[in-house]
């Protein structure tokens, strides 16, 4: 499987601070924001990752990302020139994602939980056609619902509805199977000249192929898009580091537990930011590993 990342956007809900950066450049906490779609595709177990931004956003996400290999990854990018909507980064991508299947995050996205990893893993394995994530919201009509029948397959999908017959928002992750790109080819653009990743899943579930995993009770999902609810996933994180001694969303601490790099090479990444806190913690994550 593929790993795509689709952080493009002029970020105009967080102006004027993204007005000279990309907004998966802002900090969430103590890292960029894009550190955590990122942590989610390597815990997932891909390892080639296409980065799609702006034009003028890939240079800093290139400056800061390179090509991977420092955390056994190997990261591409692509550019986006305007907001076409989400469902053009398959198609964006179809080079990358060749003929197998792929996982699809949008770059504000925050997930966190401590079966997440095994759940993502799962996931993978069993994807047959197109697996949603969903989240339980309680004002789901401000988001795009998703409802399952009792064996979690999905039935129905509605965008902002008046009465949802669900309280399950689609997250900004999906995996797809091979089809996807064809499917994404050939979909007509909405009414606001974008081509929709709802129609995506639509084709699926018309088929009969769509499958949604509902993350209850011990998962958290934060779209960190506006200024509220980048500060709320800030502080989020921030709460979870201070009182549990553990970085969310470390990127090289996972690439050594996945076995990605070594612990000596990982304490180098770390001496390169020895004066901040987050430096420190991957020496000594390195020193227990090792």
């Amino acid at each position: 499987m593929k790993g795509i990342i689709l952080a493009g956007g002029s970020g105009t809900r967080l102006y004027p601070s993204t007005l000279a950066t990309s907004k998966q450049l802002l900090a969430v906490y103590d890292k960029p924001m894009v550190y955590h779609p990122l942590s989610v595709l390597m815990l997932a177990g891909i390892r080639e990752i296409l980065v799609i931004s702006t034009p003028e956003s890939v240079p800093p996400l290139r400056s800061l990302l390179g090509d991977g290999s420092h955390l056994g990854l190997e990261i591409s990018y692509a550019e986006q020139e305007s907001p076409r909507g989400i469902a053009e980064a398959l198609v964006i991508g179809a080079d990358h994602i060749g003929d197998g299947p792929v996982a699809l995050i949008l770059g504000d996205n925050v997930f966190h939980g401590a079966g997440f990893p095994q759940l993502l893993r799962t996931a993978r394995a069993e994807l047959d056609g197109c697996t949603l994530f969903g989240y339980p919201v309680s004002d789901p009509e401000r988001y795009g619902i998703g409802e399952v029948d009792a064996e979690g397959n999905l039935v129905s999908l509605e965008e902002k509805p008046d009465r949802p017959r669900s309280d399950n928002a689609i997250t900004g992750l999906y995996f797809y199977d091979a089809d996807a790109v064809e499917i994404a080819r050939g979909l007509t653009p909405s009414d606001r000249g974008e081509l929709e990743i709802t129609d995506v899943n639509r084709v699926y579930l018309e088929q009969g192929r769509a499958r949604l995993i509902r993350l209850g009770r011990g998962y958290t999902w934060l779209d960190a898009g506006t200024h509220d609810s980048l500060l709320a996933a800030s502080q989020y994180v921030h709460v979870i580091e201070k009182r549990q001694g553990v970085r969310v969303a470390c990127v090289e601490e996972i690439a050594l537990r996945m076995g990605y790099i070594a612990p000596e090479h990982c304490h180098q990444l770390g001496a390169r930011m020895k004066n901040s806190e987050y430096g420190q913690y991957l020496m000594q994550v390195a020193r227990l590993v090792a």
